[in-house]
Parts: C-alpha cells; structure tokens; sequence
C-alpha cells in the first residue's frame, strides 16, 4: 500500500476538524452580530468558505450550529474560571481568585455576554437542550462549597452561605456592569469600559465579595457593641 494512502485519512480528519473549527468560529459572528432569529447560514457559509449544505452536513440545523456556538462559550468561561485548580489554597485566595477570574473572563469575552443575553431573550430555550453544560456547573458549586466550607471551619468565612446565590452575586456584579455598558456609560457620564474603570471595577468586585464573606452578617451586627462591629471592619 502506498505511504500517501495511509496518511490521507489522517489528513482527512485534520481538514474536516479545521473546517469544522472555522465554520463554528464564523458562525460565532454571525450570532453575536445578528442574533439567533437574524443570522443566515447563507452569511456563513459565504464568510466560512464552505458550501451550506456541508454547515448542515456537520451540525445539522441552524439552532444546532447555534447550541454548540453557545457550549463553546459556556466551556470557555469554566475553563477560565480554573476552580479546580482553587481547591487547595487558602480559602480567603481560593475565593478572590475564583472572582477575579470570573470577572477577567466576562471581560475577555465580549461574545459571552452578548450571546448570555440573546439566549435569556429565548427563555433558554436552546440551552435547555444541551447535555454538557450544566454538568460543568455542578462542579462549579461543588467547588465553591468545598471552599466555603473550608473557610468556614477555619473561621474566616462566614456560616450559612448558600454557594448557588453566592455565584449569582459573583457572576452577577461582573455581568452586569458590562452587558450594561452602553446604557450606563451615557447615564453616568463616564467610560465603564476604559481599562482604567475596568480594573478598579475588578477590585471592587473581588473586594465586595470577599467583604461580605468575612464580616459578621446583618443580624449578628444587629446586637453586636460598638467595638465589634470595629473590630470587624479593621479585619
């Protein structure tokens, strides 16, 4: 058998991958810029430089390409949040790096929140299809509760944390301020997306949620003596 013959597979495999990689990229695109109802498989096809019958031959359907557009996204911010690579640290560095690195995702990543947006305006219709991104979530919890349960048998976290409203706090300061940048910036008469705003942005997020798990809670505050609550804030 010819050398050519046994590696032609391989090459194969490799162009398919590419091409599969390029149409997902350019469909990316197309779902940020027009969103899910406005984007053509016509457009990507054409910017793709495929046929269109092959977009459907790899992925089937337009909601299809869409729904493992969306994963890609969902994948790539878990990666970057790195929580498994947390679990051993102090819980006070776990924690902080664990935001910082939501926020710097959130940042990095445009498309993430526009396409987060697109998709809440269809109920989460498509996501709801998906088998693999909800599992990664899962790990996400089960880390942030092995790290507040560290914290907290260490007495640097507060007790009776629930880890799913603690993630919607985290994700939710980082989110906001960006998928609502256009509208605020205009509002507030300042640029929230000048590198210098983001960054103190970012402190201000880390430091919100690190001061809320390590000071006493509102009804231990409620009884507590002047000099606690002190005591408290210089911690």
């Amino acid at each position: 058998m010819p050398a050519e013959a046994v590696a032609k597979p391989a090459r194969q495999t490799r162009n398919a991958e590419a091409t599969r990689a390029r149409i997902l990229e350019t469909a990316r695109v197309e779902f940020v810029t027009h969103g899910l109802n406005g984007a053509r498989v016509d457009r990507i096809a054409e910017q793709s430089g495929v046929n269109k019958n092959l977009i459907y031959h790899y992925f089937g359907s337009k909601d299809d390409l869409y729904l493992e557009v969306l994963e890609g996204i969902y994948a790539g911010l878990r990666a970057r949040q790195e929580d498994e690579s947390l679990r051993d640290l102090a819980p006070v560095e776990a924690m902080r790096r664990l935001v910082a690195n939501t926020f710097d995702h959130f940042v990095a990543t445009p498309d993430l929140i526009r396409l987060m947006s697109i998709e809440n305006i269809h109920y989460a219709a498509n996501l709801k299809r998906s088998t693999g991104v909800k599992p990664l979530y899962r790990g996400l919890l089960d880390t942030i509760s092995h790290i507040l349960k560290r914290g907290q048998a260490e007495g640097v976290f507060r007790s009776e944390v629930d880890p799913a409203d603690l993630y919607l706090s985290i994700s939710g300061l980082a989110y906001f301020f960006l998928s609502n940048q256009h509208t605020l910036s205009w509002l507030l008469d300042r640029d929230l997306v000048g590198s210098r705003r983001v960054a103190t942005r970012r402190q201000h997020v880390v430091t919100m949620v690190l001061s809320y798990l390590t000071h006493i809670s509102p009804d231990e505050a409620e009884g507590a003596t002047p000099e606690v609550l002190k005591r408290e804030r210089r911690r």
